[in-house]
């Protein structure tokens, strides 16, 4: 994929807003932050078989990792994979914090609505989410770990989670390269972790990109032993000859 290839389709994200589009197999989707600081929590699913969904577990400990970054591949609690990080500017996504509440969000920054302060409310992750999902019929239990673009959490010797603020600039992008059918689901609300005074709207612009073939020498299929067998998973799953078949070795 040429990074100068017009995209097949552009959509501007503001801070606090949420979103969701099913993602074919065969595009990559590049999100790029507008201001610098940006966070945008992601989810994804099978829209063929909703009960199929993101699987952090196995993505972390199958790759042997506490962050993702490019190289790393997003597995379904399938055995499948759902994308490739082909592209991170950042060197680091969180994969632990989760999302901020309604509670969390009032605590630290005060409440807004939308009704009185329109697109400058104080949305919260979870509940943009929740009503994003609710469009295709799932709910509170069909909430699972999500990932968080562009925000790196580092810990301690004792093991406390600590946000790194600026870790992101404006102008970092973040590819995923679909490896099968997803719906794709984000928010551009705040990080649970953000200690800035002030709620934070950053924005953040998504374009969807005809993807390149998957060849033998791809970083995201050779980077981890288990990724050549995700990969084999899902030409089984579309019944396609294994053209990328595990390693016998």
């Amino acid at each position: 994929m040429s990074a100068n290839e017009s995209p097949i389709f552009t959509e501007h994200l503001p801070g606090a807003s949420h979103w969701s589009m099913v993602i074919p197999r065969g595009r990559t989707v590049r999100f790029r932050d507008v201001e610098g600081g940006a966070n945008v929590s992601v989810l994804f699913y099978n829209p063929n078989n909703l009960l199929e969904r993101y699987n952090a577990p196995d993505t972390l400990k199958c790759q042997h990792t506490f962050k993702l970054t490019q190289g790393h591949c997003l597995y379904s609690d399938m055995g499948r994979i759902f994308c490739s990080i082909v592209r991170d500017d950042t060197g680091w996504i969180d994969t632990v914090c989760g999302v901020t509440n309604k509670a969390k969000v009032a605590e630290k920054w005060g409440a807004k609505d939308y009704q009185n302060e329109r697109n400058l409310w104080k949305q919260n992750g979870y509940d943009a989410l929740l009503v994003e999902i609710a469009k295709y019929g799932l709910g509170k239990r069909d909430l699972a770990a999500n990932l968080n673009l562009f925000s790196k959490v580092t810990t301690d010797a004792e093991g406390n989670l600590g946000y790194v603020p600026k870790h992101s600039v404006a102008g970092s992008c973040i590819d995923l390269r679909f490896e099968m059918d997803t719906l794709l689901v984000m928010t551009t609300c705040p990080h649970p972790l953000n200690p800035a005074q002030d709620y934070p709207h950053q924005a953040v612009d998504v374009d969807v990109l005809a993807s390149d073939p998957v060849t033998e020498d791809d970083l995201c299929l050779n980077s981890h032993p288990e990724n050549r067998r995700g990969f084999a998973n899902n030409n089984r799953y579309f019944t396609e000859p294994d053209m990328i078949l595990p390693s016998q070795t």
